[in-house]
């Protein structure tokens, strides 16, 4: 102790600058130094400088065995001196950021470009005055136009504004909500901690430097510490060091707990040393805050590096107030997202872009485009007439007098085209598809889904393939005994105890009692008439369970030996499968209970009670005759078999090797079988049945024996009886996909997906290969989208591969709900399925309303194109386009985008990520419609005065009042437009527009309102509306022409679309979605054209430079953390967040390489180009698209992650 005293003099003057612990003896500096330590240099530390854990805890002032004291002043001063259990969130994106990322989008500014120039050119007012030198003008209303002239362009801007205020509003209003949800999941969070000798459980946040912390397996440590006793303690510190090999922890070698890490196996105490911020997972977390501030500091010099950093503390923290525990999570997240991202370029979202959004931008893109045709055509045929009317058939010069005059009519001109541009871009376009995502979203809280990512909402419109867990998703994750075999009977029911042998019942009772960990406990009902509440691990749970249906409590038997009295505990882990309790008797004896998998456990049963409670001989036969019997029928019935045994070991014999497993866990006598049923939900078969029949296959991912796994698939109705398909265990799985060297080939995997439907005894790793594997495969026609399902830590690396990762709201860890998209709140399958109808519904409203807005966009350019070129002048003015586009595009999109989902959406097959937009069916009906509002336009535009026998509004003089046949065909046009929102409900060649109408009120109060406003604008309008008062008559013509497209639509669906080979469609899913998105880089758009072009040589040779590249920065990569990593320790963590989770890391920057070896050398290229299989005839692709597809498919095929590649290499040895 003398030592000991001497070293802590040395440390206190050490420290003595940074002494904040006066009253301690021991600093906040000093703990931090230690943890920072690992094995064997720690141990070093802390007997040179403490002596012993104990000394430790002397110096923090507390009791190993009771704790802290637990009063507040100490609670509070601990506090003062050594920190919170926080780590202080990021600051929230605020309101203006998130104004600023809304105006990123692509339509957006396009209108705004356009409105700018339109408002710029309102205010132009050339000089020069009326001169008779320079000929008469054509065109003849500019100076009204004028006036209004400025209205269009701010109408637009004003829309723009609605667009992104509605944008920001909800992201905000979304990540508030998300963060609420965090503090209440965070304020659930709890930890068991000794405090006055009371074992309590205290919220994660509440924990102090010097509490003893009881830990146990499955728990996620939510601070630094050192461990004071441990039984087989093994901790899986991956989330730290990158190294997936489990950790045993023990006071010989390495008895350092780390924040962030997962208790695999075992239990035990330790002191906690280091908590929020200066405990290891928060010192990581300091870095990557500090990674921003740099950011600023060093522009120029880290650019790309920090923006990554930021952007993946941006998106982690997208809606995270990290506080307690699940704070402790997010390094973990951090760090994957950190170095991951350092070879995505700067790809800062969390996935690339959806579906959705891909096509829409493309489609906003190929609308500009033609909009902008349109205008151009329309400004030169109005200059051409212009100037051959003037300069040649009036024989004028051009004199300089003149110029200011000829600029104003070119001006004039330029203006008439924006016009046309403006009516081209749909405006509504952004508004509808935030509309539609926002409503969903809205409601499907109301369905237990919390999304985290917006756009996960509509992928799992597309998901082709749900890869679900069974416990606790597919069944109710209560686990209960259901059957038991017991002297020599197999028990359909729960025995009477009265009927069992006074023996047999006593050592049931006490080898359950004390062969569960103490922390499994069965707490009474919250709510009354409630099921009783399951603490802890579930099977054990279950066990207690059958006890207490025995009419027996554990409690007593617990009392009478407590935990501390038991003399070696083997823990469960997943190599042992079993547990053993060893007791030591009065006598110097020892008794062991054991309890574990049925069919390892009975290997090592030579005895077995029988009837009469007394032991008799085991053989092997007997066991084969048993596992036929009983255990085969039990696990064919879906129940997991446990299997309970004890020894004894008598006093006069020498003492055992405890140490020696395999010595000590045999010759065992088996006291009974048990059948535990975890019940499948109710409603989940129906669920599945849904799923199946909208294309969605689904595949049941377990770590349960196959048997099992196999009877739940079928009562689930994953697997039909009579049907091909497979059921792989884990082990026989890797054996079918791994070649010869043992690597991972994709044809393997490739070959077994499609029949695949159950994988049991599977591996975390198993899950992420599959749905890897999947997302990769080239066999389908579409790239596959799958959604996966998981609770577990070891779910994180599945649930972030896949498209859309659902997490468990109630069961799932902190990593989980990290790594996901989307948090399913009541841990059901059901719920899923409404996410897969909400998908397909933002889907299909994003459609309808495209529907009706291009018909409306067609009709208007059309009118306003031929208007300005044969008049000089647009029968639809300004002001009433604007009505027209911007207030009813943004209600119709208001109507169409909140249609509520049907069933009948789950009657057909995903669209799949390159099924364009719009398809034939609608192109058909937006064609069909707008010839029907161009014939009645035009006539009305050119023969209208004599069919109502009113005075023709065209060539009417200057500053003439609005006249009624101008007002009639605005009219006439605007009701088109509303019955045509009607016709717009169906995209799928419906007959039926009515059905279900009323189910929306939404819908039919915009109808309403808008008919109302209507009549508003045209009897009262006047000037500013160009509109005069309409008599009954002619407003019931314009009625009637309206309601003729609800007749005409009936036409249109009669014509077969099959036979409309001219149609194209527009809004194809991106052709490069297929390329695996790490391919994306900034400039993937140009790539896209580019490649069509590209003969084969030079894709080669492109990929040849490509991979050079990924190779250099993959090195660089290494060699910065690397040097890093020497040349200051507390950047260790840099190295260790490198390789954090290496099969995150590297699998997932893989693809950056397009590799030509193994398997896809130079030989084979032209045969997968010609085996590109075609586009199927419900594609309808035209011949161009055919030919990206022959181009792009090797790219793609090559693309995907090779398993011969030198990174695959690298992976498997990291």
């Amino acid at each position: 102790m003398a030592n000991n005293s001497v070293a802590y003099s040395g440390v206190k003057n050490s420290t003595n600058e940074t002494n904040h612990g006066g009253e301690f003896g021991i600093t906040v500096q000093g703990l931090r130094d230690l943890m920072e330590l690992r094995s064997t240099d720690a141990l070093q530390k802390i007997q040179e400088c403490y002596g012993d854990v104990f000394g430790i805890c002397s110096r923090l002032k507390t009791s190993p065995h009771d704790g802290l004291s637990g009063n507040l002043a100490d609670l509070e001063r601990r506090q003062e001196v050594f920190g919170k259990n926080l780590i202080p969130p990021k600051k929230p994106k605020t309101f203006l950021q998130l104004v600023w990322e809304a105006l990123q989008d692509v339509t957006l500014i396009i209108l705004e470009i356009a409105a700018i120039i339109s408002l710029g050119l309102s205010f132009y007012r050339p000089p020069g005055e009326k001169n008779d030198l320079c000929g008469e003008a054509s065109g003849s209303a500019e100076e009204e136009e004028g006036e209004a002239g400025w209205i269009e362009g701010a109408a637009i801007l004003l829309s723009v504004v609605c667009v992104v205020l509605v944008t920001a509003f909800n992201d905000w209003s979304k990540e508030k909500q998300f963060r609420g949800l965090q503090n209440r999941i965070e304020q659930e969070q709890k930890f068991t901690v000794v405090r006055g000798g009371q074992v309590i459980q205290i919220p994660v946040a509440d924990i102090v430097v010097g509490d003893i912390a009881q830990i146990k397996y499955g728990d996620l440590l939510p601070a630094d510490g050192v461990l004071i006793q441990g039984n087989d303690l093994k901790i899986d510190e991956s989330s730290l060091t990158g190294e997936s090999d489990q950790v045993k922890k023990n006071l010989e070698k390495d008895p350092l707990l780390l924040s962030g890490t997962h208790v695999m196996e075992g239990s035990g105490k330790m002191v906690v040393t280091a908590i929020g911020v200066n405990s290891q997972t928060g010192i990581i977390f300091t870095l990557l805050g500090a990674g921003e501030h740099e950011e600023e500091k060093e522009k120029e010099k880290k650019e790309k590096k920090s923006k990554k950093q930021d952007g993946t503390v941006e998106n982690r923290n997208k809606a995270k107030a990290q506080d307690g525990a699940a704070m402790e999570m997010q390094p973990l997240k951090s760090e994957d997202g950190g170095d991951g991202e350092d070879k995505k370029k700067a790809h800062l979202p969390k996935k690339e872009k959806s579906v959705l959004q891909g096509k829409l931008t493309k489609l906003a893109v190929q609308i500009g485009k033609a909009g902008l045709v349109m205008s151009a055509i329309t400004v030169i045929i109005l200059v051409l007439y212009f100037v051959i009317n003037t300069f040649w058939i009036q024989q004028r010069e051009w004199l300089s007098v003149c110029t200011p005059i000829y600029v104003q009519y070119f001006v004039k001109f330029f203006i008439i085209g924006v016009t046309v541009l403006v009516v081209a871009v749909p405006e509504g376009l952004p508004l509808a598809v935030t509309i539609s995502l926002a409503y969903s979203v809205k409601k499907m809280m109301k369905d237990n889904n919390l999304v985290r990512h917006l756009d996960a909402c509509e992928t799992m419109g597309n998901a082709t393939a749900i890869c679900s867990d069974k416990t606790g998703t597919l069944t109710m994750n209560r686990m209960t005994v259901v059957q038991a075999f017991l002297n020599d009977k197999h028990y359909r029911k729960i025995p009477d105890a009265e009927s069992l042998p006074e023996n047999l019942l006593n050592l049931l009772i006490t080898g359950i009692s004390v062969n569960c960990a103490y922390t499994s406990k069965i707490l009474p009902p919250e709510k009354e008439g409630g099921l009783p509440r399951h603490v802890g691990n579930k099977t054990e749970c279950a066990l207690l369970g059958f006890l207490l249906d025995l009419k027996r409590d554990y409690q007593d038997v617990r009392n009478e030996i407590p935990e501390e009295t038991l003399f070696k505990v083997y823990t469960f882990n997943s190599s042992r499968k079993s547990m053993s309790t060893v007791l030591k008797n009065n006598d110097g004896s020892y008794r062991m209970f054991s309890k574990g998998a049925s069919e390892i456990l009975l290997k090592k049963c030579f005895k077995i009670l029988c009837a009469d409670g007394e032991a008799k001989i085991f053989r092997p036969r007997d066991r084969d005759d048993m596992a036929k019997r009983v255990i085969e029928p039990m696990a064919s019935e879906g129940l997991r078999t446990i299997c309970m045994a004890y020894r004894d070991f008598p006093a006069e014999e020498h003492e055992p090797d405890w140490e020696n497993e395999n010595d000590i866990l045999t010759g065992l006598t088996c006291i009974a079988v048990v059948g535990i049923e975890d019940p499948v939900r109710p409603e989940v078969p129906e669920a599945i049945r849904k799923c199946q029949r909208a294309g969605i296959t689904v595949r049941m991912v377990t770590g349960d024996n196959i048997n099992t796994a196999r009877a739940i698939a079928t009562k689930c109705g994953i697997l039909h009886p009579g049907e091909d398909f497979l059921c792989v265990e884990g082990k026989e799985f890797n054996r079918r996909i791994r070649n010869e060297k043992g690597e991972i080939e994709q044809e393997r995997i490739d070959k077994i997906w499609p029949k695949l439907r159950v994988l049991a005894r599977s591996s975390p790793t198993d899950k992420h290969t599959l749905v890897k594997g999947i997302i990769d495969s080239t066999i389908c026609e579409q790239r596959q989208v799958v959604a996966v399902t998981g609770d577990g830590t070891n779910d994180g690396p599945a649930l972030k591969k896949a498209d859309v990762g659902f997490a468990m709201g109630i069961a799932g860890t902190d990593v989980a709900k990290e790594a996901s998209d989307i948090i399913l709140t009541d841990d059901n399958f059901s719920s899923i399925v409404k996410a897969v109808m909400w998908g397909r519904n933002v889907y299909d409203s994003i459609s309808k309303f495209l529907q009706f807005q291009l018909t409306v966009n067609v009709v208007a350019v059309i009118v306003a194109f031929t208007g300005a070129c044969i008049t000089q002048d647009s029968p639809l003015k300004a002001v009433q386009m604007l009505w027209v586009n911007l207030i009813m595009d943004t209600f119709a999109s208001l109507a169409l985008a909140t249609e509520p989902p049907t069933e009948s959406l789950l009657l057909r097959k995903p669209y799949g990520r390159n099924k364009p937009l719009i398809s034939r069916t609608m192109m058909k009906n937006i064609l069909g419609h707008a010839v029907y509002q161009l014939i009645v336009v035009f006539t009305l535009l050119f023969a209208g005065e004599k069919l109502f026998d009113i005075d023709s509004g065209r060539n009417a003089p200057l500053h003439a009042p609005p006249s009624q046949h101008y007002t009639i065909v605005f009219n006439t046009f605007v009701m088109m437009q509303l019955f045509n929102e009607i016709n717009a409900r169906k995209i799928h060649g419906e007959r039926n527009v009515f059905e279900g109408i009323f189910n929306n009120l939404i819908f039919c109060s915009i109808v309403l309102g808008t008919f109302i406003i209507q009549i508003v604008i045209v009897q009262f309008g006047g000037k500013p509306f160009s509109c005069t008062e309409l008599t009954v008559d002619q407003w019931l013509w314009s009625v009637f022409l309206g309601m003729g497209t609800l007749l005409w639509g009936q036409l249109v669906t009669t014509i077969p679309t099959s036979r409309l080979k001219f149609l194209k469609e527009a809004g194809h899913g991106t052709h490069k979605d297929e390329i695996p998105e790490e391919e994306l880089a900034e400039d993937a758009e140009e790539i896209d054209h580019a490649e069509r072009e590209l003969r084969r040589g030079q894709i080669l040779w492109f990929r040849g430079l490509n991979r050079i590249q990924t190779q250099i920065r993959v090195v660089n990569a290494f060699r910065s953390s690397l040097y890093e990593g020497l040349e200051k320790p507390e950047s260790r963590s840099s190295i260790h967040n490198f390789m954090t989770h290496p099969e995150f890391r590297i699998e997932d920057s893989e693809p950056h390489i397009p590799l030509i070896d193994d398997t896809d050398a130079e030989d084979d290229a032209p045969t997968k180009r010609h085996s590109t299989p075609p586009p199927s005839p419900n594609q309808n692709n035209n011949a161009v698209d055919s030919g990206i597809h022959l181009t792009i498919e090797p790219n793609k095929s090559a693309t995907s992650s090779s398993p011969g590649s030198p990174l695959h290499s690298l992976e498997t040895s990291l």
